[in-house]
């Protein structure tokens, strides 16, 4: 081998991980679920029998459940490439359903979880969870909490009304506010972002990695393969329409279109 060739190796496995684990094939659907419940209450809700039914379907098929981190390590260069018929589960909002419905089903098939969370709803809102019940889930070692920022803003309108200045510096708050209060309650690192109505762009996507963020999340409806940047992946975010024939097209990279009501 010239070493123009050898160095244009070397200079291409640092660059890109499926070139160094020989895995270009990577393709790993990231399940996105917000709240659960008897019936369909908005477009954000998944009854709990058809999040059930996802989770069978997952066991039944021969799919593999990995937490988040090993992906966002293997886009790293730091793990092994997840394995044909790898899937991620995680949530937004630390929903209260998350634990009275979510986790009981979670516990059943032992599949990892990240929840995305904004810490300013937290025992606070009649929605969302209390910090008690985050610990709890976190104990159960099968729970991973991260930031969803602090409390959830839409960054388009705050940058409407805002001069660029007073922006900035309410994304950075967002960030690192509540990286903070994650970690001191919960513990850490939280280094994992998922934007609030899936709203980035290379400015938000700067700000984050100055904020410590190693991968932020979308909800770009495709699998995460090999061809992502590291510092914005997609993500399905899943409605009650996603359901046995929609969720196997899912699932084999063939999702239906969905216009979905944030």
């Amino acid at each position: 081998m010239s070493r123009f060739v050898l160095v244009l190796v070397v200079l291409l496995s640092l660059s890109c991980p499926a070139f160094s684990s020989v895995a270009p094939d990577v393709s790993v659907p990231i399940l996105l679920y917000h709240r659960f419940g008897p019936t369909v209450a908005d477009g954000m809700t998944i009854t709990t029998p058809v999040f059930e039914s996802h989770m069978k379907y997952l066991h039944d098929n021969g799919y593999k459940v990995i937490p988040l981190r090993q992906l966002v390590l293997w886009y790293q260069g730091k793990a092994a490439a997840p394995r044909p018929k790898s899937v991620i589960i995680v949530e937004d909002d630390a929903h209260k359903t998350v634990y009275s419905d979510m986790l009981p089903i979670i516990k059943k098939y032992r599949y990892p979880v990240t929840i995305f969370v904004y810490p300013s709803a937290i025992s606070n809102a009649k929605y969302a969870m209390t910090w008690d019940q985050l610990r709890e889930l976190k104990k159960t070692g099968l729970f991973d909490i991260q930031s969803h920022t602090y409390w959830h803003p839409n960054f388009k309108r705050e940058k409407r009304k805002l001069a660029p200045a007073a922006y900035d510096k309410l994304v950075l708050e967002q960030l690192l506010k509540s990286r903070k209060k994650l970690e001191q309650e919960v513990g850490g690192p939280v280094d994992l972002l998922a934007w609030p109505f899936g709203i980035y762009d290379d400015h938000l996507l700067l700000k984050a990695k100055e904020a410590g963020f190693v991968s932020t999340f979308s909800i770009e409806r495709r699998h995460a393969t090999a061809r992502e940047k590291q510092l914005i992946l997609p993500r399905y975010l899943l409605v009650n329409a996603d359901k046995e024939k929609a969720f196997a097209q899912l699932m084999q990279g063939n999702a239906v279109k969905r216009n979905v009501a944030y």
